[in-house]
């Protein structure tokens, strides 16, 4: 799943590529927007046609409840980043998103009146640093942008935490499908108010060349089979443990972008990936250790 959204970066960069005048005419913001609005229709429409669950979903009104909670989340996350990124470098994005693994630990100790165990802390810890400083030291000038970034920060740990309740009480599915129909519904509103009588306009964006494809990968791979694949095994995890293991993102983004040549090299890529990859061992092996010593008490 992580390969899956580091995969993203790329598509995504493909097709803000390819849209460069259409970019000066309507606003990077506005651009973006159409085309997450658009895989997240792709991702809706393939499950509506693929699973029968979904489709059932679509009439259970505790599972609207889920799906409203979460894909607001999920738009107000994508909103908040991609506002930012246009005046902030990638590698202070990367680390104040990066936030969002400690804030995930602090919102478990809150709502869940549960302490994460102190291994824990050190695989928080070490996945923090690592997606920080894989593309180099970030630098920091506290504006408006690394405002906004941090908002992105809190907003998509919430959606981890609360991702792990909703899906241990309905169906994960049907919460998919739902929540990427407000995700949708959003995008589409938002859009429409900000452009009023050029909406239709937008549509232009779809019939560009090198467009279509990575646009097909984002909404089939990067929507629904990552967020879906999120949606069905995060309630196996500990909260905590799957945002560490999320921070993964960052350095399959930064290897398919050094395949591609799309990335620099440079050491901090060893030091980031290897601190995120050290962090997610110590958790691991620690509770194994600890699920291992369980079983033998209870025998």
């Amino acid at each position: 799943m992580t390969f899956i959204w580091g995969a993203t970066f790329v598509w995504m960069k493909q097709i803000l590529d390819a849209t460069g005048p259409e970019i000066e005419e309507f606003g990077v913001g506005t651009v973006t927007m159409f085309y997450i609005g658009a895989r997240f229709l792709i991702a809706a429409l393939l499950l509506a046609i693929l699973f029968k669950s979904c489709r059932q979903g679509l009439a259970d009104s505790q599972i609207w409840k889920f799906g409203t909670w979460l894909g607001l989340l999920l738009f107000l996350g994508f909103l908040s980043q991609m506002s930012a990124l246009d005046e902030i470098d990638p590698g202070t994005s990367a680390f104040l998103t990066s936030l969002y693994v400690v804030l995930t630990a602090l919102f478990t100790t809150f709502f869940e009146a549960k302490k994460p165990a102190k291994i824990m802390w050190i695989g928080v810890g070490l996945a923090t640093f690592g997606a920080s400083f894989i593309s180099g030291p970030p630098h920091l000038s506290w504006g408006t942008a690394e405002l906004i970034t941090v908002i992105c920060a809190f907003v998509f740990a919430l959606h981890i935490v609360y991702t792990q309740k909703a899906t241990k009480i309905a169906d994960p599915m049907g919460i998919s499908i739902t929540s990427f129909i407000v995700v949708v519904g959003l995008s589409g509103l938002l859009l429409a108010l900000r452009e009023g009588n050029e909406f239709v306009d937008l549509f232009v964006l779809l019939s560009i060349e090198g467009v279509l494809f990575p646009l097909i990968c984002l909404g089939v791979l990067g929507s629904g089979v990552a967020l879906v694949t999120l949606n069905l095994f995060q309630r196996y995890f500990d909260p905590v443990k799957a945002a560490i293991l999320y921070s993964f993102e960052p350095v399959w983004a930064t290897i398919i972008g050094l395949v591609l040549a799309m990335v620099p090299w440079s050491w901090w890529i060893l030091v980031g990936g290897g601190a995120i990859l050290l962090g997610n061992i110590i958790v691991e092996i620690t509770n194994s250790e600890e699920d291992t010593k369980g079983e033998k008490s209870e025998e």
